[in-house]
């Protein structure tokens, strides 16, 4: 007879991960698997969905489901279980309440409390917190499965809190500071060490206000933040059927973050320029009559693109980032190229790594891929990182320009506007043209209007007479 012991000793816990470098939890968007599935190493059981991007989280080992802890919908701490797995090869044993489980041992036999760390954060005892599902009711049978699991990690979590330097029998490891991503990042740019920081916020998190108020008294600080009583409708005389509520979380979170971080962090100067690209619309419908672009995606995009390579490989110097903590301007000998898209989760901005390197049929190939992979919400974390230059087309939604706010890290970041048939003085004449309108942000702490200046003409010529692609590139 199988003892509980030994059932236990068959179960192994797969843990949320840090999918992303920094981040503090993950949402459940979707189960691939249900209690009694076999699983397999590598298999694929759920998809979550961090402050970066949705990402489907693989099994590392082989075995039976035997239970799901959080149902879908559900927001989960980093290094919390979130599937039990029977690795014995036995069929999946029912899920224990905490009324079953075994008694604990004596004290005397307990073994050394030990420290929980979470992954790239060390430790932590925020709660996991469950979004409102509209119009969706768990089963009663469900429920209780997913409390006795909450109750179970909850348990263990605090028994481990808990423990002090006496029972363990030394003292507990330096644990990392807590902070989300944006605000390491404007720590970063600051000089500020976290470690030297007071948190304020909730369960040790250190917030934006707490990196500023850590700040030299000379340094600019963002205004300070609207006290959530002024924001905040009386429970009273809110109504339902007037207004909706929609946490802020996930992707859209991350993005507000990191845009406040960017606007207050980077001075930012924006150009404008207008200009008649009806020989490039002429060469983009030449380009997709060719064999040679056959089957990739051809548009004006594509030639915007390339048009900003090449001002960037005869102005290298606005490929740059800032680094506040050294004091140096740091040049970057490749460009790995952010094009802004708009998903169902927020704004995201993957960038095509080594850009400059590639030619027209590459660079087409890449482009599609990274659209099409952003449409289906599949783009890696990796995909977002390590961006230098950016390109956002408000030209799609109809708009003429926009004056966009600069990706963090990155020096420059530059709109398209849409293009529409408008007059235009061509040859001494008054004719119907092509024409759009570029605008182009960028850090002023490391790009002055001349650099800037020559980028976006340079730009201007290229998309004006297209042929300078293969006279300047």
């Amino acid at each position: 007879m199988t003892t509980m012991t030994e059932v236990e000793a068959s179960v192994r816990e797969f843990k949320m991960p840090d999918v992303g470098e920094g981040l503090t939890e993950a949402e459940i968007l979707k189960w691939y698997v249900q209690v009694g599935d076999t699983v397999t190493d590598g298999q694929v059981v759920c998809e979550v969905e961090t402050a970066k991007a949705a990402v489907e989280l693989p099994i590392p080992y082989d075995g039976v489901v035997r239970e799901l802890r959080f149902p879908e919908g559900t927001t989960v701490d980093v290094g919390t279980s979130i599937i039990a797995v029977d690795v014995s090869g036995g069929a999946a044993a029912p899920v224990q309440t905490p009324a079953e489980a075994a008694p604990e041992p004596p004290a005397e036999e307990k073994p050394a409390a030990r420290t929980p760390v979470l992954v790239g954060y060390g430790v932590a005892t925020s709660s996991t917190k469950r979004r409102p599902r509209k119009g969706v009711e768990i089963p009663a049978q469900e429920a209780s499965t997913v409390s006795a699991g909450v109750a179970a990690v909850q348990a263990e979590l605090n028994g481990h809190a808990t423990a002090t330097p006496t029972e363990t029998g030394a003292a507990a490891p330096q644990s990392r500071p807590l902070a989300k991503p944006p605000v390491r990042k404007l720590a970063k740019d600051l000089g500020v060490d976290l470690a030297a920081v007071t948190p304020s916020g909730p369960d040790g998190v250190i917030t934006r206000e707490d990196v500023h108020a850590a700040v030299a008294p000379v340094t600019v600080q963002a205004p300070e933040p609207v006290a959530p009583s002024a924001l905040s409708v009386p429970s009273a005389t809110y109504d339902s059927t007037r207004e909706t509520r929609v946490p802020v979380k996930g992707v859209r979170k991350a993005t507000a973050a990191a845009m406040v971080g960017s606007a207050f962090t980077a001075p930012h100067v924006t150009e404008f320029v207008t200009v008649d690209v009806t020989r490039t619309m002429k060469l983009v419908e030449e380009l997709k009559q060719g064999k040679d672009m056959e089957g990739l995606r051809v548009n004006p995009l594509l030639l915007i693109a390339k048009a900003l390579l090449v001002a960037i490989k005869r102005n290298p110097d606005i490929n740059a980032s800032w680094d506040e903590a050294a004091q140096e301007i740091v040049l970057k000998h490749y460009v790995n190229l952010g094009i802004a898209a708009a998903t169902p989760r927020g704004l995201i901005v993957p960038n095509i790594k080594d850009a400059h390197a590639k030619t027209l049929p590459q660079l087409a190939e890449s482009l599609g891929e990274l659209v099409s992979t952003a449409r289906e919400g599949k783009t890696s974390p990796a995909a977002m990182q390590g961006g230098t230059v950016t390109i956002t087309n408000v030209g799609v939604f109809g708009i003429d320009t926009g004056t966009p706010i600069l990706n963090p890290g990155e020096s420059a970041i530059l709109a398209v506007g849409t293009i529409k048939l408008q007059p235009w003085v061509h040859k001494g004449k008054v004719k119907p043209r092509q024409v759009t309108t570029l605008a182009l942000s960028f850090d002023h702490r490391l790009v002055d209007g001349e650099l800037g200046s020559k980028v976006l003409a340079d730009v201007a010529a290229i998309l004006e007479q297209p042929k300078r692609l293969i006279t300047w590139g």
